[in-house]
C-alpha cells in the first residue's frame, strides 16, 4: 500500500491576472467616482446635477462591485481545488 503523493497546488495564473485586472479597473473606478460626486454636490444649481449625480453614483457601485469581484477570482486563483 502506497500512500499517493500529495500533489502541490499552483497558483491559476490566468485567474491571477485577471482578478488583478479586476482590481484596477476597482482602483480607476474608485478615484472617479468619488470626484465625480463632488462635482455633482458642489454644482447643485445646474441642469444636469442629476445626471451626474446618478453617474457618480453608478460609478462609486462599480467600484464596490469589482472590489468584492476582483479579490473572489484571486481567492479562486490561489486556493482553488
Amino acid at each position: 500500500m502506497n500512500p499517493t503523493p500529495m500533489e502541490t497546488k499552483k497558483t491559476d495564473k490566468n485567474l491571477l491576472v485577471k482578478g488583478i485586472q479586476n482590481m484596477g479597473i476597482c482602483l480607476i473606478l474608485m478615484l472617479t467616482g468619488p470626484t465625480m460626486l463632488h462635482i455633482a454636490f458642489s454644482n447643485q444649481d445646474k441642469p444636469t446635477y442629476i445626471l451626474v449625480l446618478i453617474f457618480a453614483i453608478v460609478l462609486c457601485l462599480g467600484a464596490i462591485f469589482f472590489l468584492f469581484r476582483g479579490i473572489h477570482i484571486i481567492m479562486q486563483s490561489l486556493f482553488k481545488n
